[in-house]
């Protein structure tokens, strides 16, 4: 896992965070959990092949 991803999931956070409070304000309640959910499937895109590799390692080590 390298440093820009830590920094790439750090940042949508942030925006995620910025789009909530933005949208709660002006009232469009309904458009938040819409972001707060294209923000985890975009982070959990991201991070799929390290799980993947994750499980193929723990495979390969107790096929052993």
């Amino acid at each position: 896992m390298t440093i820009n991803l830590i920094f790439k999931i750090a940042a949508v956070g942030i925006i995620v965070l910025i789009l909530n409070q933005v949208l709660r304000n002006s009232g469009k309640d309904e458009y938040v959990s819409m972001i707060n959910l294209a923000g985890l499937i975009l982070v959990i895109f991201w991070i799929l092949p390290y799980i993947s590799e994750l499980f193929e390692t723990v495979k390969l080590l107790f096929s052993l």
